[in-house]
């Protein structure tokens, strides 16, 4: 992952707390610090898990043992999922950017 998107998900998880103490102090022990991390882990995970699946049913179809429709739906749900990660990724580069812009 590369320095920016790691830096905009400090500052995203570091903002998201102290919202949470301002909003209400006693909750502010309880935030967990990577929820936003850890989301994004998931959803990378789970384009990794999609694009597998994918892969799975084109081979399952090239030997015969599959169906072209259970392909292009396995393809297009992997699609979707890389193109959900690829507009967070560039919407957390431009909060991170925006953020960096504003004066201390």
């Amino acid at each position: 992952m590369s320095t920016i998107v790691t830096n905009a998900m400090q500052a995203y998880a570091r903002a998201a707390q102290a919202g949470a103490a301002t909003a209400d102090p006693s909750n502010a022990a309880q935030a967990p610090a990577g929820d936003f991390a850890s989301l994004v882990k998931d959803a990378l995970g789970g384009a990794v898990e999609a694009g597998k699946e994918a892969e799975t049913k084109s081979a399952q179809q090239i030997a015969g043992n599959g169906e072209l429709v259970d392909v292009v739906t396995a393809l297009t749900a992997a699609e979707t999922t890389l193109d959900t990660i690829v507009a967070v990724r560039d919407r957390v580069i431009s909060a991170y950017q925006e953020i960096s812009r504003m004066p201390i």
